[in-house]
């Protein structure tokens, strides 16, 4: 979890970097291109049976949906407070569950109402429609927590079938002509002092997703879902320190609703897994 930390931080700071420079569309094309390198290296030693797979409409579903999330989020990230960004994607429990209701037939148990209900609550406190706080770019972000909770909801489906190399594989393969395509209208010519940062986003947007699938396997969710909430503080930190910016108290509020629902649906499900294991 600490390098899921670190990941996230990396990509958002050499997010907001890239972005002084380069558009958006730009920066999901080569944090394609390097993650597909990287990916090719280790499918070389792994073996490419790993590139295989006999669902790609699912790859391709989920990674369109992903790709729009990952443009919402960087495309926040270059505008607004980074603690801000970080905030409002933590109302994709929310969408997940929703969205997992609806496509995977999950049932919709009290905890996980309550989770939903406190998500919209936190998200309402830290937009505050009608106030002047809400904007284009805040429902950009939300959007991409939207589009990332229907990713998150096929990947739930997809590792069913398939190992999680091949799913990184599919998003970076899928993902890079798209990014490509709509990156040529405002193509920019890449300055020697972006080209690090470049690395650091290509790089961290893998092992921020492989050292949370490893946190998962080795730890219970309800060691590992606190830490990743440790991402608004830190991030909030690192946004005073880079770039002056001062953490908003609704924010704060906002992100404790939201996070208070999320660890009372964890509690929930704990407590359902342990119970059906021991009466197994």
């Amino acid at each position: 979890m600490t390098g899921t930390l670190v990941s996230f931080m990396g990509m958002a700071v050499g997010g907001r970097e890239l972005s002084l420079e380069m558009d958006t569309f730009q920066i999901l094309f080569f944090r394609s291109l390097i993650g597909l390198f990287v990916l090719c290296l280790i499918l070389f030693n792994k073996g490419w049976h790993l590139a295989e797979t006999r669902h790609f409409p699912l790859h391709f579903l989920r990674n369109i949906s992903h790709f729009g999330g990952q443009f919402g989020w960087f495309y926040g990230i270059a505008y607004l407070p980074l603690s801000e960004v970080f905030a409002i994607e933590f109302t994709l429990p929310v969408w997940t569950a929703v969205l997992a209701t609806l496509i995977l037939k999950e049932q919709m148990t009290l905890s996980r109402f309550s989770a939903v209900a406190l998500g919209i609550a936190g998200m309402l406190v830290i937009l505050r429609p009608g106030m002047g706080v809400l904007n284009t770019i805040s429902l950009f972000v939300l959007a991409s927590a939207l589009c990332f909770g229907l990713s998150h909801t096929l990947t739930r489906r997809i590792v069913w079938f398939d190992h999680p190399i091949t799913i990184l594989f599919y998003m970076t393969l899928i993902q890079l002509p798209i990014g490509f395509v709509l990156c040529l209208n405002n193509w920019a010519f890449v300055s020697f002092s972006m080209w690090p940062w470049l690395i650091v986003v290509g790089i961290t947007a893998l092992t921020a997703h492989y050292c949370m699938a490893r946190a998962f396997a080795i730890a219970d969710a309800t060691v590992v879902v606190p830490m990743d909430f440790l991402r608004l503080p830190l991030i909030a930190v690192l946004g005073y320190l880079f770039y002056n910016e001062i953490l908003d108290i609704f924010v704060l509020i906002g992100a404790f609703i939201m996070l208070s629902g999320n660890f009372i649906n964890i509690r929930a499900e704990h407590k359902k897994a342990k119970q059906s294991h021991i009466s197994g």
